[in-house]
């Protein structure tokens, strides 16, 4: 039987929309001895590593791998891609704070702001940079407060039509459940973290940098030492990390990458489709025979693969739904911030699956009825 973070449980009981339940063969690998990271051994596995990147954000350039959670390469992307004025674009409480990490660093920050829920469409994004003025846009792909997935294809699109401005994608929940297209879209720069839909222990950060955002980079003055990016992509082709690695979960990340390759990227991200579109049939199906007024808060056809907000009746709080979940031997997501009381979140990422996803849903079915 496949453990569960939740003693005495088997695996498939554990649905926060991140840190995400890991693998026992992921976690177990990390059980191997610790090898310097100035020698040989090292430059094997950063090889091989980069192998199961490259094809994970389907890039043909160097994939970073940083000792940090995704918050560290948000403030890297900004950093080096910002150089006085950025447009954020905000739907939601991480895209939100994307934009504050920009401010903390001293940059000027304008932002294009829509309801929480709503995706920012790329005419939007076309209208606002046509003021002039900007030289980088943040945006978050899968919005994990609200569960909706922004065009970043299409945003990618309006953007590069000014020369001059980078576009900086926060993709936490987005990279290994939904479909990313680095050098396709025409990504800038683009970051995930190890513990959301690659289903690993928290603690390493990924992220593609374009040509472009690296000519940035390169003359960027105030981009500090441990995320300079330039010295990240010059240690990478020595195969190295600047700094100190995390080995341990780099032989986790080794692990699950195998494992990613085996099930094949399309359909991991059908699978997270899948997940997602029996949210949304749950919920319906909740409203509609047994009259419990739920509704998924993202709009249809803009819902994120990998977690889904629910939005409550008036006189149910996500907090009681947590918690009478957490009796279930069930853990789910509350709202987050604004939206706490008033909402619940699935995240059906990493390596779950429609089955037990369902067992999770038949238990807040007997939660809301």
């Amino acid at each position: 039987m496949k453990l569960s973070p939740i003693e005495g449980t088997s695996f498939g009981r554990f649905f926060l929309p991140g840190p995400t339940e890991i693998h026992p063969e992921v976690l177990s690998a990390q059980n191997k001895a610790v090898i310097g990271h100035r020698g040989p051994a090292i430059k094997e596995l950063m090889g091989e590593l980069q192998t199961g990147l490259r094809d994970l954000f389907r890039t043909e350039r160097p994939v970073l791998i940083s000792t940090s959670s995704a918050t560290g390469l948000m403030e890297a992307a900004v950093r080096n891609g910002g150089r006085s004025r950025v447009l954020s674009l905000v739907n939601g409480a991480f895209s939100q704070r994307f934009g504050q990490i920009a401010e903390a660093c001293g940059l000027e920050v304008e932002r294009l702001e829509v309801e929480w829920g709503q995706i920012i469409a790329a005419d939007q994004v076309r209208e606002r940079l046509a003021s002039g003025g900007f030289d980088a846009v943040t945006v978050v792909h899968s919005e994990t407060s609200t569960g909706a997935l922004n065009p970043v294809s299409e945003i990618s699109e309006a953007v590069r039509e000014l020369d001059d401005v980078v576009l900086l994608v926060d993709s936490v929940t987005g990279v290994g459940g939904a479909e990313v297209q680095t050098d396709e879209w025409g990504l800038d720069f683009v970051l995930t973290g190890s513990q959301k839909a690659l289903a690993l222990p928290p603690g390493l950060a990924f992220g593609v940098a374009s040509e472009r955002l690296m000519a940035r980079s390169a003359a960027a003055t105030r981009k500090g030492v441990y995320f300079d990016l330039v010295t990240f992509q010059k240690q990478l082709g020595n195969l190295q990390t600047p700094t100190t690695p995390a080995v341990s979960l780099m032989y986790a990340l080794a692990k699950q990458l195998d494992r990613i390759r085996l099930e094949g990227l399309e359909a991991r991200w059908a699978r997270h489709q899948a997940m997602a579109d029996r949210c949304g049939q749950w919920v319906d199906m909740m409203r509609e025979q047994r009259g419990v007024t739920l509704s998924v808060l993202a709009p249809e056809g803009s819902r994120s693969p990998t977690v889904t907000c629910v939005a409550l009746p008036e006189g149910t709080t996500g907090p009681s739904v947590v918690s009478a979940m957490k009796e279930r031997g069930f853990t789910i997501g509350g709202g987050y911030g604004k939206l706490k009381e008033a909402s619940f979140r699935v995240g059906h990422m990493g390596d779950h699956t429609v089955a037990e996803l369902d067992a999770v849903l038949d238990a807040l079915g007997e939660v809301l009825t």
